[in-house]
């Protein structure tokens, strides 16, 4: 009973709740119904609204567009019209609509009448501050829809022309007619504070990104799409709220920032709109630039806004505005204001160049690895924007900013005469002893007075150069066209070297090395103006050829080049003993590697062909005990000078420390009998028919370390039965020498010799089997030759030398230097080419080369297509360097590959790097002085009854001594060891020693000294009259076989004979 009382309970309850949320919801339906009602009749009474006010404006567009130049009615009921139509305006529907407006609104301003005129109506009390008001809507809708026009289409570029005279016409009161009348004149002023005020409010919305957005469309392309009118309608709009504002800095800086950052702007201004130009140096655009951005803030303000690739093209507008002013603005704000501005923009940009690529980055065509990614603006208008930086290095601005004042400043700089070469003048003692009191009469001359490197014009150099020294490390990707324009134009380069003579004795030594202790960080200005003039010299001595240096010396006297390589070397040495660079980071320090590069170029240059005196390259400072000492010690600075200076140190010390070297390794591989007691060694039999078939099959699969240790030979001679004795050094000295005799034979066609018979790999020796794994055998038995200290007399072609030492990999490396080791005439030819005073193209030459190979007309092309592409007088420096390496390199490239690797796996590179390359030469065919027989006689030993007062030896070294020309003595010495040169550190190192054996009967006769002939040697006693013999010799083991002669005059005779015959064993 109770249990159905709660459900009627519960159901009633229900019920309740579900009529009053049925209630709620009807109240919320007729709520929204209503809502919607008066949305629905608000939105269709705007409709109509809208329609009524669209219908009006059309009719009364019909009224105003039915002919070409529209009948104008009462500007007041324009204004109704206009001012209500704008109310509805739609941006997307209204834009024909709006095109009408704005045609009529510009042609009524041809109207004298105030009632007709548009402008009329801010004489009208009752409408000017509606009116005023409503231009300013109007103008804004102007630049809403340039941002969206694109000038690329014809359609659009006629309505920007038409908005930007809309925009023009009612920012200025040039244009209005209406004020031609002289009842109006009096209200100008007023007028013109009108105009302020409606440019005023435009700035503030953004006027300035509105002409920015419009001129980067234009102008950040290829093909330019503006012309005159339209560039100088954004031009003129652009200028005139500084003029409103009189150039205030607010307006100033957001006028660079917006206008002047355009990139290219200056350049297509000066060609296609001179008279905006004229505007730009009217208003003095450049003088207040430059004195604002003078101001640290403001500078940052503006780069802040900018960043990296805009601030690059400000800076190349104001830099052509310079070029544009440089007879009156450029003059006066050159120093300081200028050159702090640029340079301060450049290090400005250099902030977000980064050193190499990574996910971050972005390539610049300028710039190089950028922080910043590139819109397609830039990337399009970059080509405009480098011609522009251009102008930086250009001769005129040059000489406006650095050439004249310091051609002024070294005007009276005497530079001190020094010795030559003995190769390039005639080197005497009596030529030297003039030449010295010809020096100490002119000291006199000789400027004394040094420049302080603190002084104001100093300074001013410095920051000059400094400035341009940023501009090379920031405009990367513009490095060899700045370096060319500071090389080339007039003789600011040479006037920099007498600036630099100027600053004190041996270039202001002291002055830097003083200067270097102080700053630390090498960041001073003084630094850059040294690498500034390191870099351009490098670059310029690079391009330099033979007749320009030695014949021509003009501007750079090979006295300038001898008084710089000292300074160099001097400089680098006590800067790095005296720890004055930080060790650690040497090779990545930019002053450091400048001077360095120099230094190499011009050493590297002087190795070639001799300009320096003798003893040039050694430090006069250096201890050579002390400083051994040191390197054997493992300190830092002397490993380091060792690496990069290494001929600051006799060359006969860094042979010796090579030779250490080569023992050290081979103590530790256990080669040597100290370390090992019975050191490993490696046998190999050698037919005397096959000596290079068999010497490559047995040695050619050698590891480096066994072909470095012990290599015995047993030789079979040509009855295929074996040769007496084993022998690990004599026989196996023979069988290198004739092995590397038989394939240096140019009839092989491994190699072939230039006109100055000296070796190279023929660049057909392809036609041989296995060629180039024969290079690299041949590579690895002179790289053995060199390990063991023997010499082998094959002279190579320097630039074969040089891609053996790894020089042809560094980046200043010129082929064309070396071209003359390999081909003279060649050489010659393209001098001819690169001095030819018409036009290139005359003489009919292509990127190619004609090759005659096996009767077969080959053609090689420099570049990809290159026979159709002529030589002409601006391509014709990159053929002439093209054509050299491809001789020197590209023919040769697998060849001289396989050669390198044979050579290094068995001589350490790092140990090459010691030699200059023809020191290398001397390492591999013995030194290039005359015989010392002095020296060979104290280290010659004696066998066979023989001594040093025996008669017989008593009278050779007579007559080799008295007799025998240079020339003989050099063939002797062949004869005898088969080289004509001594070892480089004297006989003392040559092995096996020199001996001189006595023989009684021929070689094949001869078993060795017995008792019976040692004594009748020893006592002159004959057995036989050796009046029918002559000398022999066995160069495997550097011996001389000399008959017991009886008469000075047969020994004489005999030996000369066998000498120049070079009878060796045949004629024994």
């Amino acid at each position: 009973m109770f249990h159905k009382t709660e459900n009627t309970k519960g159901t009633f309850l229900e019920q309740t709740k579900a009529a009053r949320e049925e209630r709620a919801l009807e109240k919320r339906k007729d709520y929204a119904a209503t809502l919607i009602q008066k949305n629905i009749r608000g939105w269709l009474a705007r409709i109509k609204f809208t329609r009524h006010i669209l219908k009006h404006f059309d009719d009364f567009a019909e009224d105003i567009s039915d002919t070409e130049k529209p009948t104008l009615i009462p500007a007041v009921t324009v204004f109704h019209h206009a001012y209500r139509f704008l109310i509805v305006w739609r941006k997307e529907r209204d834009r024909e609509r709006f095109v009408k407006l704005c045609h009529y609104l510009i042609t009524s301003l041809d109207s004298d009448s105030p009632k007709l005129s548009y402008v009329g109506m801010a004489l009208n009390k009752e409408y000017v501050l509606k009116w005023i008001s409503h231009i300013n809507d109007l103008l804004w809708k102007c630049c809403q829809y340039l941002e969206e026009l694109k000038p690329e289409l014809s359609s659009d570029m006629k309505i920007i022309l038409l908005y930007l005279h809309m925009l023009v016409s009612f920012t200025s009161i040039s244009t209005w007619v209406l004020l031609k009348n002289r009842n109006v004149e009096i209200l100008k002023a007023g007028m013109n504070q009108l105009c302020a005020n409606i440019m005023g409010q435009l700035f503030n919305k953004g006027f300035y990104l509105t002409i920015k957005c419009l001129l980067l469309k234009g102008l950040g392309r290829t093909k330019i799409l503006y012309k005159n009118v339209s560039l100088s309608a954004m031009i003129t709009l652009a200028l005139r709220p500084l003029l409103s504002a009189n150039f205030s800095d607010k307006l100033m800086t957001m006028f660079l920032i917006h206008i002047l950052a355009v990139p290219g702007l200056v350049y297509h201004l000066d060609i296609l709109t001179p008279e905006s130009t004229t505007n730009l140096v009217t208003y003095k655009i450049l003088a207040r630039s430059l004195e604002l951005l003078s101001s640290q803030q403001s500078m940052r303000i503006v780069f802040n806004s900018l960043e990296g690739s805009y601030a690059l093209c400000l800076l190349a507008n104001l830099l052509q505005l310079a070029y544009i002013e440089r007879e009156t603005t450029l003059k006066e704000l050159c120093f300081p204001t200028f050159t702090v501005v640029i340079t301060s923009l450049l290090e400005s940009c250099q902030n977000y160049v980064v050193n190499k690529q990574s996910n971050l980055t972005h390539w610049h065509p300028v710039l190089g690895w950028f922080a910043q990614p590139m819109d397609p603006y830039l990337h399009a208008a970059m080509p405009h924007v480098k011609t522009q930086l251009h102008v930086l290095w250009n001769s005129k601005t040059i000489s406006i900013i650095l050439g004249d004042f310091l051609s002024d400043m070294v005007k009276d700089v005497a530079l001190p005469n020094v010795a030559t070469s003995p190769t390039n003048s005639n080197f005497s003692t009596s030529n030297f002893i003039k030449r010295a009191f010809e020096s100490r009469g002119n000291k006199t001359n000789v400027q004394k007075v040094y420049r302080a490197l603190g002084s104001p014009e100093v300074h001013r150099i410095v920051l000059l150069c400094s400035m341009y020294h940023t501009a090379l490390n920031t405009l990367s990707q513009l490095k060899l066209d700045i370096l060319t324009g500071l090389c080339y134009q007039g003789e600011v380069l040479y006037n920099l070297w007498l600036f630099l003579c100027s600053l004190g004795p041996n270039c202001g030594l002291k002055t830097f090395l003083d200067h270097l202790a102080i700053n630390t960080k090498y960041t001073a200005p003084e630094f850059q103006l040294l690498q500034l003039f390191s870099d351009c010299m490098t670059h310029y001595v690079t391009i330099l050829d033979d007749m320009e240096m030695y014949e021509q010396q003009h501007p750079f006297k090979l006295n300038d080049l001898i008084l710089m390589s000292n300074f160099l070397n001097t400089f680098l040495y006590k800067a790095v003993l005296g720890n004055l660079f930080d060790l650690k980071t040497i090779h990545s320090n930019a002053l450091f590697q400048s001077l360095h590069t120099l230094l190499m170029v011009l050493y590297r240059r002087d190795c070639r062909r001799s300009y320096t005196p003798p003893g040039h390259w050694l430090s006069k400072d250096i201890k050579i005990s002390s400083f051994m000492t040191d390197l054997d010690k493992g300190r830092r600075a002397p490993q380091l000078l060792l690496q990069t200076m290494p001929h600051i140190i006799p060359h006969e010390e860094r042979v010796r420390l090579f030779r250490k070297y080569i023992t050290n390794e081979k103590t530790v591989l256990g080669l040597t009998e100290s370390a090992c007691a019975s050191p490993q060694s490696t046998l190999i039999t050698i037919h005397r028919s096959r000596i290079v078939e068999d010497g490559y099959r047995q040695l050619a699969l050698l590891p480096p370390q066994a072909l470095k240790g012990v290599i015995r030979v047993r030789f079979i001679n040509e009855q295929g039965l074996d040769e007496a004795g084993i022998d690990q050094d004599g026989v196996f000295k023979e069988f290198l020498e004739e092995s590397i005799k038989r394939i240096f034979d140019p009839a092989l066609n491994f190699f072939k010799v230039t006109s100055e018979e000296r070796l190279y790999p023929s660049p057909t020796s392809y036609l041989q089997d296995n060629h180039l794994q024969l290079f690299e055998f041949v590579g690895r038995m002179l790289g053995k030759a060199i390990y063991e200290g023997i010499v082998v007399d094959v002279p190579f072609a320097l630039f074969f030398l040089s891609q053996v030492l790894g020089q042809t990999a560094q980046a200043l490396y010129s082929c064309v230097d070396e071209l003359p080791s390999l081909d003279a005439e060649l050489y010659r030819s393209l001098n001819y080419v690169k001095h030819y005073k018409g036009d290139v193209s005359e003489l009919d030459l292509t990127f190619s080369v004609d090759e005659d190979s096996l009767g077969k007309l080959i053609t090689h092309e420099l570049i990809p297509g290159g026979k159709a592409v002529p030589v002409t007088n601006e391509n014709k420096i990159n053929y002439i360097h093209l054509m050299a390496h491809f001789h020197m390199h590209v023919q040769i490239k697998d060849q001289t590959s396989a050669f390198i690797r044979g050579f290094r796996s068995i001589i350490n590179p790092e140990w090459l790097s010691l030699f200059s390359t023809p020191e290398l030469q001397r390492l591999i065919s013995g030194d290039n002085v005359p015989l010392d027989l002095k020296d060979l006689r104290k280290h010659t030993q004696y066998y066979g009854g023989f001594h040093d007062s025996h008669r017989v030896v008593c009278w050779l070294w007579d007559i080799l001594e008295k007799d025998f020309s240079e020339e003989e003595k050099g063939m002797f010495l062949k004869f005898v060891t088969s080289c004509s040169k001594p070892p480089l550190l004297g006989f003392a190192h040559l092995e096996p020693p020199f001996s001189i054996r006595c023989v009684e009967v021929g070689d094949d006769e001869d078993t060795g000294d017995t008792i019976g002939s040692v004594i009748r040697g020893f006592f002159t006693i004959r057995k036989k009259d050796p009046l029918n013999r002559l000398p022999t010799s066995s160069t495997c083991f550097n011996l001389l076989k000399l008959p017991n002669y009886q008469k000075k005059s047969t020994l004489r005779e005999k030996l000369r004979y066998a000498v120049t015959c070079n009878t060796g064993f045949e004629l024994s």
